[in-house]
C-alpha cells in the first residue's frame, strides 16, 4: 500500500477542525480549514462531519483549482486557494461561523479597535467583507480585499476567516476575534465604546512584536522590561 502523502499535516487539520466545534469557534460542519503544502494545499472535504473524517478524506489541491482524491472539497475552497495563493506571509486558512462574530457579520458590521487586542489581527480594525453566495469567486474576491493587511475578517451575512502561520495560530486567533465579538456586543449594550486610535493600536501592535505576543517564546527569551544585564 502507497503511504499516504503529507499524513502529519492530514491528521493536524482533523484535529483542529475538532478543535473549532471544541472551543466554540464552529458549530457542526459548517466551516472549514486549509494548509499550504509544498505543491498545493490540503482543504477540508464538504459535506462529511469533522468525527468521521480519516487523514484520506482531506483533499490535496493545486493553485490551479485541480485536486486529487476520492473525496470533493470544501464549497469555500476558492477562497483557501486565492488566499493561500496571495499570502506568502500564512499557511494556515479557517472557515468558521462562531456565533458572536456572525452575529456581528449579519449586520455587515466589523470589530472597531474599542480593545486594544484587535492589534492582534493586524490592524486597527477587524473588517466585514461584503455579502456574496457561498463558494463563489465574488465570495473569495471580497475577502481578499477585507484581508488585506489583516489576518482576520467577518463575512457579512455569514461568518468568519482567521489566517495563521500554522494551525495552533490560526485557532488561538479564531477564539481570540470570537472573543471580541462577544465583548463588542456586550459594550454596545451600555452604548457606542470608546474606539482606539490608530496611532494608539500602532503602538499596541509594535510592542506585541517585540514580545512576540501572542507566539511561543523562546527559552532565551527574556520578558519586556524586565531583563537586566549580569553585574
Amino acid at each position: 500500500m502507497t503511504q499516504l502523502a503529507n499524513l502529519t499535516e492530514r491528521r493536524a487539520i482533523i484535529d483542529a477542525c475538532l478543535a473549532m466545534n471544541r472551543l466554540g469557534v464552529n458549530q457542526g460542519a459548517s466551516g472549514n480549514l486549509s494548509m499550504r503544502i509544498a505543491d498545493g494545499f490540503l482543504v477540508t472535504p464538504t459535506s462529511l462531519p469533522y468525527d468521521e473524517m480519516t487523514p484520506e478524506d482531506i483533499v490535496a489541491m493545486g493553485f490551479d483549482g485541480t485536486y486529487v482524491g476520492a473525496r470533493r472539497p470544501s464549497s469555500e475552497w476558492r477562497f483557501h486557494r486565492d488566499i493561500l495563493r496571495a499570502r506568502a506571509d500564512v499557511d494556515v486558512v479557517l472557515h468558521a461561523h462562531p456565533t458572536f462574530a456572525t452575529a456581528l457579520a449579519v449586520h455587515g458590521h466589523g470589530i472597531p479597535s474599542f480593545h486594544y487586542m484587535v492589534a492582534l489581527a493586524g490592524g486597527d480594525s477587524i473588517r466585514c467583507a461584503p455579502y456574496a453566495t457561498f463558494g463563489t469567486q465574488e465570495l473569495s474576491d471580497h475577502a481578499l480585499a477585507a484581508l488585506d493587511g489583516r489576518l482576520a475578517c467577518l463575512l457579512a451575512n455569514h461568518g468568519m476567516i482567521v489566517l495563521g502561520k500554522s494551525v495552533k495560530a490560526a485557532l488561538a486567533l479564531a477564539v481570540e476575534v470570537e472573543t471580541l465579538a462577544r465583548q463588542y456586543l456586550y459594550a454596545q449594550q451600555l452604548g457606542e465604546p470608546v474606539i482606539l486610535p490608530p496611532a494608539e493600536i500602532a503602538r499596541v501592535a509594535e510592542k506585541m512584536r517585540r514580545m512576540k505576543y501572542g507566539q511561543p517564546i523562546d527559552d532565551n527569551d527574556a520578558p519586556e522590561d524586565t531583563a537586566r544585564p549580569r553585574a
